[in-house]
């Protein structure tokens, strides 16, 4: 297999910066960040403005494609700080599935999926307008193989939780580790396949 003309890489997307390089808006874009990214760079899997983590940036338009509209899903992992203390009750229904409101006016219902309570998140690094501390807080580590707008939000707002910080720190084995909010990591192509579990067929 000859050289491949595409580029891959992963940004830790920092808070109050948009997933994109263009904007009519007068908001923090990509753009923004200090470095020299090749011709017909793009984002995949967006993550809104209030949200942090593990942003995928590539020149090769098919990933979307592959990622995100297949028929196998794929796993995305977010770390989830919420007001208040999560209790048993709540934590179950979150791993069973709650009623959210969707696009469109009407009602869907999560699938269920792996939510779990964390202690002491690893790699957690400060950010402006934190959290103020001892503030009652519960983290979350939720994965899913859906997304639907801001369905992680709508999730913890059906159990009476307001998101506080919710940082994507992986999408299937490709993981944002201890890469900090603007730094960038440039990734193989055949790493990059690999952990993200896809292929190019």
């Amino acid at each position: 297999m000859g050289l491949s003309l595409h580029r891959y890489f992963i940004l830790n997307k920092p808070y109050k910066m948009v997933s994109q390089f263009v904007s009519p808006h007068d908001v923090n874009l990509l753009k923004d960040v200090p470095y020299n990214f090749p011709e017909g760079i793009h984002a995949i899997g967006r993550l809104d403005n209030h949200s942090e983590g593990l942003l995928i940036l590539t020149t090769n338009k098919k990933v979307t494609k592959l990622l995100f509209e297949s028929k196998i899903p794929h796993k995305r992992t977010y770390l989830v700080q919420v007001r208040d203390i999560v209790t048993p009750e709540k934590l179950h229904r979150l791993q069973n599935g709650v009623t959210i409101r969707v696009k469109g006016g009407g009602y869907y219902t999560t699938t269920a999926c792996e939510v779990s309570i964390v202690d002491k998140p690893v790699n957690l690094y400060k950010r402006e307008n934190e959290f103020k501390e001892g503030l009652a807080h519960t983290w979350l580590l939720i994965t899913l193989t859906e997304g639907k707008f801001h369905q992680v939000r709508k999730m913890v707002d059906a159990v009476s939780h307001r998101c506080k910080r919710l940082i994507r720190v992986s999408i299937e084995d490709l993981q944002l580790n201890d890469l900090q909010p603007g730094e960038i990591k440039e990734i193989e192509e055949k790493d990059f396949f690999e952990k993200l579990h896809i292929h190019q067929g």
